[in-house]
C-alpha cells in the first residue's frame, strides 16, 4: 500500500505563505498607555451562588458563565473520566434529546457549551429567556445517556491512539509525569484502559458531588444592568440546591536533586523536542509573580527574548525557543522549550542551560528590563478591551483571595520592577542544576552527546524510566532484499499479490468533527489517483499516470518538484516492494517501533529522494514510512503507520493507516476494499 502524502502539499502551501513573513526583526516596545479598568459589581445567592456581572452595552449581547471553584481531582484509574463527564453534560437533557437541543441553540443564534469545570452560554439580548431555559435545562437535568458516553469515549481513545505517535503529546505526558509524578492531577495520563473502565455512573456521581452553587461563579457579561441580573439570578439558579464539597490535599512535588536527561527515544525523528523543566512553588497572586513575568519576559517570553535570539537568530538551530514560569495555587512549572535538528540537539541545550545560568548570574540590562515592562503593560491594556476579562479579573479575585485592587494596581507594581528583583527572582526560581531535560529524539543519534549534561535515563511514552536493551545487531547475511521478499510472503506471496492489477480502496477518518474520506485507486504498473474529501468536498487531489504526476489542492495546482514527483510514482504501485522502479533499497537497522522489533530499509529513488519503511522481525508485515519534509520550520518527518491486517482475497491489508505530520494526526480506517475492480484510464489524466 502507498504511503498516504494527504496532509504535506497543503502543509506546503500555507508554510509558504508564513515564509513570506518577516521575523527577523522584532517590533520596538512602545511607551506603556494609562489603562482603566472597568467595574464589576457582585452579589450572592442564598445558596451561596457567587454573581458578578460586567455591563457593557455596546452590543446586544449577553453572555452567561458558571465556572466550578474547586481544585483539580486525582482520577486515578479513571483518568480521563472528568473530562469525558464534562462534555457529557451537554449531549441532551431528561426533556431534549442531543439533536434537540442543538436545533433549538441554533434556531436562536445562540451558543451552548459544557466542560469539565463549567458551563457557557451566550446570544443576542432579545433571546435571553430562552437561552436560560436551555441553559438551566442542561444544568439541571442532564440524561447521561450511555450511546453518548460512548460515542466520546470512542473519540477520546482515538486520540490517545494517535498521540501515542506525536512527538508533541509524547514530551507534554512524560512532562507531566516527570514534574509532578503519576499520583498528582496534574502528572496521570489517560490511557485507552482507564478510559474504556468509565461509566454513567462515575460522570453522574461527578456532576453530583461538584456542581453546585456554592462551589462555582456564575459570571454575566454584556448588555445587561444589576438589577436585571438580580432577578435572573434569582429566578434561574435559586432553586440551585447546594452542597458539601471537599478539597484534597496533594503533595507539593520539588525538582530533582541533581539535573539529568529523561530521554524519550523515537527512532524515526529527524528533530529533538527539548523541554527543561521542573516544578515551582510560585502562588497566584504572590507579590513575586509580577517580577517572576518580568524575568521571565527577558529570558524566554517574547520573540525577543534571549533564548529565542540565541537559539534562533544566532546560532539557527530551531523556528523559535521559549520560556514559561507559571504561577498556580497548587504547584506551579518553569519550561524552556525548543525544537530542534538532531544533529544540533546537545548544542542547544547547551546554550539553553548557558543563558539560565547567564539570569542566575548576571543582572539584566535596564534596556531589557524597560522593554519587558512595555511589552507587558501593552498585553495587559489589550485585553481589557474584551468585557470578558474584567469578569474573569473579579472571579480571580475571589477565587484565589486577592486583594480587591490587585488588577487596579498592576501597572503600578509592574512599573517598580527593579533590575536587583529581577536577579533576585531568577536566584530563586531558576534552577540549570536542579532541572529535568527532556528529549523527545532519536536516541542512536544523541544519547551520547546528551550525557554531558547528567544522567541519560530512558522513560517510555507513558513516563516510565525503563532500561534500554543493549543495541540489537542486524544478524549476519541479512539483506534488504530478503526483508522485501518476506513481507511478500507475509502477505500472501509474490504470486498472489502480482496478480492484483487494479485496486479500490476507501477509507474514513475523525478530524476535529470533520470526516475525511480518502479514495484510492490504483493500476498497475503504475498509476493512481488519491482524492482527500472533508465531509464530502473535495480538497485535495493527486494523480499519477506513472510519468507525470498532477497534485490540486484548495484550488491550487502547487508545483511538483522532481523528489516528490518519484516518490509518488514509485508508490503508485499496488506493492511497491514488489515492483521497485529503480529503487536502491538497503537494510540500515534493526530497531523498535512501538515496542516491536523491525528491519528498517531505506529506499533511495534515482533523484536522491528517500522513503524509509519498518518491517516487523516476527510477522514480516509492514508497520510504518517515514518522510523527511522541508518545511519553514525546519525538517519535520510525515509518518504513515500501517496496523490491523486483515485477508481480503488471499492477500494481507491494514485496515487502518495513521497520517502524522508535525500537531496533525489521523487514523483512517478501510471501509471498502475492491480487488482488480474495472478502472477506466481516463480517471489518471493529468487534464
Amino acid at each position: 500500500m502507498r504511503k498516504i502524502a494527504t496532509i504535506c502539499f497543503v502543509l506546503g502551501l500555507l508554510s509558504s505563505a508564513l515564509a513570506q513573513v518577516d521575523r527577523s526583526k522584532a517590533p520596538s516596545p512602545a511607551p506603556a498607555r494609562e489603562i482603566k479598568i472597568g467595574v464589576y459589581q457582585s452579589f450572592m445567592l442564598k445558596n451561596g451562588l457567587q454573581v458578578f456581572v460586567v455591563e457593557n452595552h455596546k452590543l446586544p449581547r449577553l453572555q452567561f458563565s458558571i465556572q466550578l471553584k474547586h481544585d483539580p481531582i486525582f482520577e486515578g484509574n479513571k483518568a480521563g473520566y472528568v473530562s469525558i463527564a464534562g462534555n457529557l453534560i451537554g449531549t441532551g437533557t431528561t426533556t431534549r434529546t442531543k439533536a434537540q437541543l442543538d436545533e433549538e441553540v441554533d434556531f436562536i443564534g445562540a451558543s451552548l457549551s459544557t466542560g469539565a469545570y463549567s458551563l457557557y452560554a451566550s446570544s443576542l439580548s432579545k433571546h435571553t429567556d430562552k437561552l436560560l431555559e436551555l441553559m438551566t435545562d442542561v444544568l439541571y437535568n442532564p440524561s447521561f445517556e450511555q450511546s453518548e458516553l460512548d460515542k466520546l469515549k470512542t473519540q477520546t481513545i482515538s486520540g490517545i491512539t494517535a498521540g501515542k505517535d506525536d512527538p508533541n503529546t509524547i514530551a507534554s505526558n512524560v512532562r507531566g509525569v516527570l514534574v509532578y509524578g503519576k499520583d498528582h492531577p496534574y502528572g496521570e495520563i489517560a490511557t485507552e484502559e482507564s478510559v474504556k473502565s468509565i461509566s454513567v455512573e462515575d460522570c453522574q456521581q461527578y456532576f453530583k458531588t461538584y456542581f453546585k452553587p456554592n462551589n462555582a461563579y456564575l459570571v454575566m457579561v454584556g448588555d445587561i444592568t444589576l438589577k436585571r441580573a438580580k432577578k435572573i439570578a434569582e429566578k434561574n439558579f435559586s432553586k440551585w440546591t447546594a452542597g458539601e464539597v471537599k478539597n484534597k490535599i496533594y503533595p507539593l512535588p520539588g525538582p530533582p536533586e541533581k539535573t539529568f536527561v529523561a530521554l524519550v527515544d523515537r527512532p524515526a525523528s529527524v528533530q529533538s523536542i527539548i523541554n527543561i523543566t521542573y516544578p515551582v512553588n510560585l502562588k497566584v497572586g504572590s507579590e513575586e509573580v509580577i517580577k517572576a513575568r518580568v524575568m521571565n519576559q527577558i529570558l524566554g517570553g517574547s520573540f525577543s527574548a534571549r533564548l529565542n535570539q540565541n537559539l534562533r537568530e544566532e546560532h539557527g538551530y530551531t523556528y523559535g525557543a521559549n520560556s514559561q514560569l507559571s504561577s498556580d495555587d497548587l504547584v506551579g512549572r518553569f519550561i524552556a522549550s525548543a525544537s530542534v535538528r538532531n544533529e544540533v540537539t546537545d548544542s542547544a541545550v547547551y546554550q539553553i542551560m548557558y543563558e539560565l545560568n547567564r539570569i542566575v548570574k548576571e543582572p539584566v540590562t535596564e534596556e531589557e528590563l524597560q522593554a519587558a515592562k512595555a511589552s507587558i503593560a501593552g498585553s495587559f491594556g489589550r485585553s481589557l478591551e474584551r468585557p470578558q476579562t474584567i469578569a474573569s479579573f473579579a472571579v480571580n479575585t475571589a477565587k484565589y483571595n486577592l486583594p480587591k485592587d490587585y488588577y487596579n494596581t498592576f501597572l503600578k507594581r509592574l512599573e517598580a520592577v527593579s533590575v536587583e528583583e529581577v536577579q533576585d527572582i531568577a536566584k530563586k526560581y531558576i534552577k540549570p542544576d536542579q532541572a529535568y531535560i527532556e528529549i523527545v529524539g532519536k536516541g542512536s543519534d544523541i544519547s551520547a552527546s546528551l550525557k554531558q549534561f547528567g544522567e541519560v535515563k530512558y522513560y517510555d511514552i507513558h513516563g516510565d524510566n525503563y532500561v534500554p536493551e543493549p543495541t540489537k545487531s542486524i544478524p549476519a547475511g541479512l539483506t534488504a532484499q530478503s526483508v522485501i521478499d518476506n513481507y511478500i510472503k507475509a502477505i500472501g506471496g509474490a504470486k498472489q499479490a502480482s496478480e492484483v492489477k487494479t485496486l479500490k480502496a476507501i477509507y474514513k477518518a475523525q478530524a476535529m468533527g470533520t470526516e475525511l474520506t480518502m479514495t484510492v485507486i490504483k493500476a498497475a504498473p503504475d498509476q493512481s489517483v488519491l482524492e482527500i474529501s472533508a465531509n464530502g468536498t473535495l480538497f485535495q487531489k493527486i494523480v499519477s499516470n506513472g510519468q507525470e504526476v498532477v497534485v490540486s489542492a484548495m484550488g491550487q495546482t502547487p508545483q511538483v518538484d522532481v523528489e516528490t514527483k518519484e516518490k509518488t510514482i514509485f508508490e503508485s504501485a499496488i506493492f511497491p516492494e514488489l515492483a521497485l522502479r529503480g529503487a536502491a533499497p538497503k537494510l540500515t537497522a534493526l530497531e523498535q517501533v512501538d515496542g516491536n522489533d523491525v528491519y528498517t530499509i531505506e529506499f533511495t529513488l534515482a533523484s536522491g529522494g528517500k522513503s524509509t519503511y519498518s518491517y516487523d522481525t516476527k510477522t514480516g508485515l509492514k508497520l510504518r514510512q517515514a518522510d523527511k519534509i522541508e518545511t519553514p520550520q525546519g525538517t519535520m518527518v510525515a509518518l504513515t503507520t500501517y496496523s490491523d491486517y486483515k485477508e481480503v482475497n488471499g492477500i494481507k491489508f491494514p485496515q487502518k493507516i495513521g497520517q502524522q505530520q508535525g500537531p496533525m494526526n489521523f487514523t483512517f480506517e478501510l471501509v471498502d476494499l475492491q480487488i482488480n475492480p474495472i478502472v477506466k484510464d481516463s480517471i489518471f489524466s493529468l487534464k
